[in-house]
């Protein structure tokens, strides 16, 4: 684990470098270390090319191999391949073996990052169709002149890039480019269209993510593009699946319990979060069930219990599952260690959370994976095997109820419900959703988004999920129309289009523009990655491992979303019967309960306060894109009516603030504003002259 900054001169700034340019590159990298030293904290390593072409940049968190055979960059046996690694490459023993019988590669050490070397020595760019794990990658042949940057399926791993002054930067977070000589502006139109929340694009001017399950390429330091290699399947909704539910439940739980064992690994102490729901729970009883097989997690010895970490709210907030996952704990007889995040906790660490996720959330939740985290390394442990991930491959969340209801399931073998039990269901999840969010859903489906997305209503919901920004009328288009749910349809490939809208069963449309949008965007960041490595802690993403998705992708909705014998229709059912031998009743009977933080707080409170410093006329009108007339007022206004939507819209502004301040982002202007100041000038010039 760790994180990179890297620096690839092209063309035409070769010109201008020497090999004496590489004491200025190595001072800029150790600038850059410094921005982030906390995904880092225990070592730093750099690589720079005699010709100062390329400059490979590590700040390592010791996991796997603690001795200095594990330190980056690393580099292979016959020195032409170098790279750098963060996060987790699992089989790593049966690839070692194959790679040292085929091509005789020795290896320098027993770090899982190491394999990358050899694999790519063997198998050259298909080496990324081997790899399983959480990663993010920075490789550079030397041979070929060819630099590759990865990241993994599904971007459980940041990478971000840039091009400033000739030179290619990448990074693990953004932050990293400020010491090489980027200067950040807000991209409004990446902010106004939400192309941020859903796509490839950042808050910032110029700078991208490298897309999960892409590598961005650049050949002989001339052209960048980029170029898929994995993307989620799904099967023809028209095909009859012939298996019978019970080997369908059998199959997802060896392929967890097996995804769950290859991240027990490691050479430092291994904990799993455990809250009060399914996910956390049937990872926390399927360690425990390796563990007293004699599995051994972490350097814990056989002998030891496992150890959980939990979230508690207040009581009475409404949003507090501890009490149940305390019941677990004591279910299983592991050992729970439990953050109580009351409004002090969460008003203490929203401006150094902020600056760490680098992209606002309109929802507390992202304090409290900062917090538990800190709560981990407290307690000197360095990876968190968590659930991140079950509710978008496996169907959780509400939100997808209706699209599952909008067609029958032709693929599923079992009793299904009549087309009118189907059609009411319909109408009622989508009546209440659209309660939910105000009655802006496009329930007749006539928007252009929904008929290119399979008549799915999803991607409204998600879009419907942000509160709208006060944008100043110069920097929205000509005619002031911005769709977000258009942006949600053009950021699918155009070569998934036809399976997305035709082939596909709409449930499976929904989840695909879900993980392709918010769950790399966001959830995977602001609840993963960033809240993670603030303390230096490594996530481990169970639900993600490619060759379970695959399998649960191909299973009939119907296997996701299930109608029991009451009636009731039950999100996740293929996870429920796969973990039932390792939860409690509880658990197993449990609906589904977002993690959420409170919503609602006191007037006058250590949240209230925060709020109104940073919501301020002034701060406002910093950012340039923002109309600021009347935002200050909200935030008195959000803690007198407990209005939701406005406490959202609140929380978002504090937290543009926050970036505009920590980053020193200069204000934008629009084109308009520019002509202006333009003219002033003009007019100030022309009296100096007469004067």
């Amino acid at each position: 684990m760790c994180g990179v900054s890297c620096i690839v001169a092209l063309e035409e700034h070769t010109k201008r470098l020497n090999k004496k340019n590489k004491d200025s590159i190595s001072k800029r990298l150790d600038a850059s270390f410094e921005k982030i030293r906390h995904r880092g904290p225990d070592s730093t390593g750099k690589w720079i090319s005699d010709d100062g072409r390329v400059a490979l940049g590590h700040v390592r968190l010791e996991i796997n191999d603690l001795t200095p055979s594990g330190c980056q960059p690393l580099h292979s046996t016959d020195n032409t391949v170098h790279a750098v690694v963060n996060g987790e490459i699992y089989d790593y023993e049966k690839h070692r073996a194959e790679m040292q019988d085929k091509l005789g590669y020795q290896f320098q050490g027993t770090s899982d990052s190491e394999l990358v070397l050899a694999l790519y020595k063997y198998h050259g760019l298909s080496f990324l169709s081997k790899i399983r794990g959480e990663y993010s990658i920075c490789l550079y042949d030397q041979e070929r002149e060819l630099f590759l940057a990865v990241r993994d399926r599904y971007g459980i791993k940041p990478l971000f890039w840039t091009v400033q002054n000739g030179e290619l930067l990448i990074a693990a977070e953004m932050k990293a480019f400020l010491p090489l000589g980027w200067a950040p502006e807000w991209d409004v139109k990446s902010i106004v269209g939400g192309d941020f929340q859903i796509a490839s694009a950042t808050i910032f001017k110029g700078v991208q993510k490298v897309r999960p399950g892409h590598v961005l390429m650049c050949r002989s330091f001339g052209t960048i593009h980029e170029q898929q290699y994995w993307d989620s399947e799904y099967p023809d909704k028209a095909t009859k699946d012939p298996r019978t539910e019970v080997e369908m439940i059998q199959g997802v739980r060896d392929r967890l319990l097996d995804a769950i064992k290859q991240r027990l690994r490691a050479d430092v102490k291994v904990g799993v979060s455990l809250s009060g729901g399914l996910d956390s729970s049937v990872v926390a009883g399927m360690v425990n069930h390796l563990i007293r097989e004699g599995n051994q997690i972490g350097s814990e010895g056989v002998t030891e219990r496992l150890s959980c970490f939990g979230i508690a709210f207040d009581e009475d907030s409404g949003f507090d599952e501890s009490a149940t996952a305390n019941r677990t704990a004591e279910f299983l007889g592991v050992k729970f260690y439990k953050k109580h995040m009351n409004e002090q906790e969460l008003a203490n660490s929203f401006e150094d959370a902020t600056w760490l996720d680098e992209q606002p959330n309109p929802d507390l939740n992202f304090i409290g994976t900062y917090c538990l985290s800190k709560l981990f390394r407290e307690k000197g442990f360095r990876v968190n095997i968590n659930g991140q991930g079950s509710d978008e491959i496996l169907g959780g969340y509400n939100i997808f109820l209706p699209d599952y209801l909008r067609e029958p399931d032709h693929a599923f073998s079992g009793l299904s419900a009549p087309d009118d039990v189907r059609l009411e269901a319909l109408k009622e999840s989508e009546d209440k959703l659209n309660e939910t969010y105000g009655g802006k859903l496009d329930l007749q489906g006539t928007s252009v988004a929904r008929r290119q997305l399979n008549n799915t209503l999803t991607p409204a919901q998600m879009a419907a999920a942000f509160p709208p920004l006060p944008v100043k009328e110069g920097f929205l288009p000509a005619n002031n129309k911005v769709d977000p749910q258009l942006t949600y349809a053009e950021s699918v490939d155009g070569m998934m289009l036809n399976k997305v809208n035709e082939r596909w069963h709409p449930l499976h449309t929904a989840q695909y523009v879900f993980i392709k949008a918010h769950l790399q965007n966001l959830l995977l960041s602001h609840l993963g990655d960033r809240g993670e490595m603030a303390h230096s802690i490594e996530g481990r993403t169970p639900f993600l491992d490619h060759h379970l998705t695959e399998y649960v992708n191909g299973l009939p909705p119907s296997m996701k979303i299930h109608r029991d014998e009451h009636g009731e229709w039950i999100e996740k059912y293929v996870l429920r019967e796969a973990g039932k031998p390792f939860i409690t009743e509880e658990i197993y009977k449990k609906k589904k309960h977002p993690y959420s933080a409170p919503v609602q707080y006191p007037r006058g409170g250590p949240l209230h306060s925060l709020l109104k410093r940073l919501v301020t006329r002034e701060n406002i009108s910093k950012l340039g894109f923002l109309k600021p007339d009347g935002l200050e007022k909200l935030a008195d206004e959000c803690f007198e009516t407990k209005h939701m939507p406005t406490f959202r819209l609140v929380i978002s502004l504090a937290q543009w603030v926050v970036l505009q301040q920590k980053f020193g982002v200069a204000t934008s202007t629009s084109e308009e504003e520019n002509q202006g100041l333009e003219q002033v000038q003009s007019r100030e010039g022309a009296n100096l002259c007469l004067g």
